[in-house]
């Protein structure tokens, strides 16, 4: 079974502290807003094995140049996978109801 290196772009990681400082502060419930981000990297780090098994990203920006996505819960993690260096590469994390 092939694994894959997980590297997240520091735009991923500001995506994923905005995610909690809005569930923490905005809705006031910084216990959802931990587990909430732990779903997410839980997710993310999965993608080691089987990264080619999730869904071609079809619609906004990252449509129809070789990306991905991951879908957790209300969010999604959108990817690309650099077979070469056998890495999944996170590009951004993002509420679903965004149009990205």
């Amino acid at each position: 079974m092939v694994k894959y290196k997980v590297k997240l772009l520091k735009v991923a990681y500001m995506d994923i502290d905005n995610i909690y400082r809005y569930i923490a502060n905005e809705k006031l419930d910084p216990e959802n807003a931990k587990a909430q981000v732990d779903r997410i990297k839980e997710a993310i780090l999965g993608l080691e094995f089987f990264p080619y098994a999730h869904q071609d990203r079809l619609i906004g920006r990252y449509s129809g140049k070789d990306y991905k996505q991951l879908l957790i819960d209300n969010y999604v993690a959108i990817f690309r996978i650099d077979e070469t260096e056998k890495t999944v590469l996170v590009v951004t994390v993002r509420y679903l109801g965004r149009n990205i």
